[in-house]
């Protein structure tokens, strides 16, 4: 079996709902996977955040403290906490109260979709055309396919469930903040120099976060494409994620941006990248790929509006229109075999010039899924 090279690998679990399932079911794989990645020798691992959606990560900030509690070696983390749902102040003081009792192992990972959302839906055309996307055709880089962006579904600019959604996480009237600013925020108050200009004056007041001034908590930010996120990593020498897995077209351009912003900080003296993948792993490529199928659709259902649903038992034919919204996501997921998907992670590495790599695995049986993290650990020579 192939044996790669010795990078660090991480687990980024979405707590998936499987058709038939429960968010409680959920849950209680997520931390059971969790002690389980420790045992296979991940590095990191990361709980993300969604809302009204079939995965049960709502609150990255409880589950991280859950598994912490369950966990005594690994890093674990969000990816990411979404800044616009919650206050930088409310979300570093949650990380800093766990880090106080788990020092040297929290990852405090911030995401703008929030703010993007909010742009892209104030932007949105009136009528029911489909946005149109840079004209790009799929590019192959040191092996990697950079595939071309795909056509935004004219359900997903204006849809009812998002607008919606984003109504009731946020206070009516309530100021989404600028991703620059809030991340200015939240390094400020770890570093103790936070301070805010009350309403009667000019003049900033100090103010003390007790958590945060104690807290050993590594800040890392999440991005898509060559914008903001990228940039505002890079500035501020912070540490980032290119998420291969949900934009692959727009992960090259992320990390060129990312580095050409780069300055070196107090946090990195040179740029530090993990890239991360959609994987399944099995005995054989074939059983991976049943295991995969009903990913297309399930990714459809996020792509337009509708939201996660809960992973389905076997795919569901999709049209040509329906493919080619998620045919990116499927031609970019590495399914297969140990050795098929050690050979696309190692491209995928070499692709990016990652550091790092992180993997999310979902398929309908948990069982399944643990079997393709483990598979994978053993596989890449992780130290158990």
């Amino acid at each position: 079996m192939t044996s790669a090279a010795p990078i660090p690998l991480s687990v980024l679990d979405l707590s998936p709902i499987p058709e038939g399932g429960s968010a409680t079911q959920a849950l209680r794989t997520t931390i059971d996977l969790a002690v389980a990645a420790e045992q296979w020798g991940y590095s990191r691992y990361w709980l993300a955040e969604h809302h009204f959606a079939a995965v049960a990560g709502a609150s990255p900030a409880a589950l991280v403290a859950l598994v912490a509690e369950r966990t005594t070696t690994i890093r674990v983390g969000s990816a990411a906490v979404l800044i616009g749902f919650s206050t930088p102040v409310g979300a570093v003081e949650s990380f800093a109260t766990i880090a106080a009792l788990h020092p040297g192992r929290l990852d405090l990972g911030l995401g703008r979709s929030v703010q993007r959302r909010a742009e892209t839906t104030a932007a949105a055309p009136a009528g029911p055309s489909t946005a149109p996307r840079p004209p790009r055709e799929d590019r192959v880089v040191d092996g990697l396919l950079i595939p071309a962006p795909f056509p935004l579904p004219k359900e997903l600019l204006g849809s009812p469930t998002i607008a919606a959604s984003t109504e009731a996480l946020v206070f009516p009237g309530a100021q989404i903040p600028d991703f620059d600013d809030a991340v200015d925020t939240v390094l400020s108050l770890l570093d103790g120099t936070y301070a805010v200009a009350p309403p009667t004056s000019d003049t900033p007041v100090p103010l003390r976060s007790w958590q945060a001034a104690e807290a050993d908590v590594a800040v890392w930010i999440l991005g898509s494409s060559g914008g903001q996120s990228a940039r505002v990593a890079g500035e501020r020498g912070l540490p980032f994620v290119a998420a291969y897995h949900i934009v692959p077209s727009g992960a090259l351009d992320a990390v060129e941006a990312y580095r050409a912003a780069f300055r070196p900080s107090e946090h990195l003296a040179e740029p530090y990248v993990i890239a991360s993948a959609d994987v399944v792993v099995a005995d054989d490529d074939e059983t991976a790929r049943e295991l995969a199928a009903g990913f297309g659709g399930w990714v459809h259902d996020i792509r337009t509006g509708k939201g996660a649903q809960p992973y389905p038992r076997s795919a569901h034919p999709l049209s040509d229109d329906q493919l080619a919204v998620v045919s990116d996501r499927i031609r970019t997921q590495i399914v297969g075999s140990p050795d098929t998907v050690v050979d696309g992670l190692q491209t995928l590495a070499r692709g990016l010039g990652a550091d790092e790599l992180v993997v999310t695995s979902v398929t309908h049986d948990e069982q399944d899924r643990f079997r393709s993290y483990e598979l994978l650990a053993k596989a890449w020579g992780l130290p158990a």
